[in-house]
């Protein structure tokens, strides 16, 4: 019985040092090997988005801006002329260097639009609104935004057309603007048709853009 015991304590012993032995093995391999990221780190890895990516992320936001009505004309149409020159000085330098970037230039162009995304939260959160009443005349602009805002969305609308909208927008609600001011805050039967033929002008405009070849790279089919 004794001699029995001795031999299955050798047996356990000898386990305990192979077992030993196996981990130092297993952390001299993995000390040796590339570290396997944590799901932290993937998660940081994944959220690092490509520079095509972040423009769509860009546009997302002030589409939503659009439709909210924190953003209003004027404010839009300095984000898209910010977001087209982003756009043209991109392809400049993919044409400049066989169709890639440079490490340098996807430092500038990242830092471009870090100060596009300050400027977008900026706009959407400071006190100016687009307002525009609940009457026909204000429906219907808040109707074309709308329209904008989903082009926008879509990849429909490229930066340059929905500045170009919005600056016609804002020359539209300028109009208005004077308008009541002169007539004690309502507009003449004259003005509304006036306005209403701006407007109609307007959505052709926006028609034509959604629907013409140029669209952005991301672009969903209407």
């Amino acid at each position: 019985m004794k001699i029995t015991f001795l031999k299955w304590g050798a047996v356990s012993l000898a386990l305990l040092v192979s077992a030993a032995s196996a981990t130092t093995l297993l952390a001299q391999d993995q000390s040796s090997s590339p570290s396997v990221p944590t799901p932290a780190q993937e998660s940081e890895k994944k959220a690092d988005p490509s520079i095509a990516q972040r423009k769509e992320n860009q546009q997302d936001r002030i589409a939503n801006g659009v439709k909210s009505g924190q953003l209003t004309p004027s404010e839009i149409a300095n984000l898209e002329n910010k977001e087209a020159a982003i756009n043209k000085e991109t392809r400049t330098d993919r044409a400049a260097s066989g169709g890639k970037l440079t490490s340098a230039e996807k430092a500038q162009i990242n830092q471009q639009q870090n100060q596009m995304s300050k400027q977008i939260y900026a706009d959407k959160h400071n006190a100016n609104t687009a307002h525009y009443g609940n009457n026909k005349v204000g429906q219907r602009r808040e109707n074309q935004q709308d329209r904008i805002a989903q082009g926008i969305k879509s990849g429909q609308l490229t930066p340059s057309e929905t500045a170009k909208l919005e600056k016609q927008q804002q020359g539209i609600n300028k109009h208005v603007a004077s308008d009541r001011k002169a007539n004690g805050g309502s507009l003449t039967a004259r003005e509304k048709k006036q306005v209403n033929k701006e407007q109609n002008q307007a959505s052709r405009n926006i028609y034509k853009k959604k629907h013409n070849a140029v669209t952005q790279p991301n672009a969903k089919k209407p």
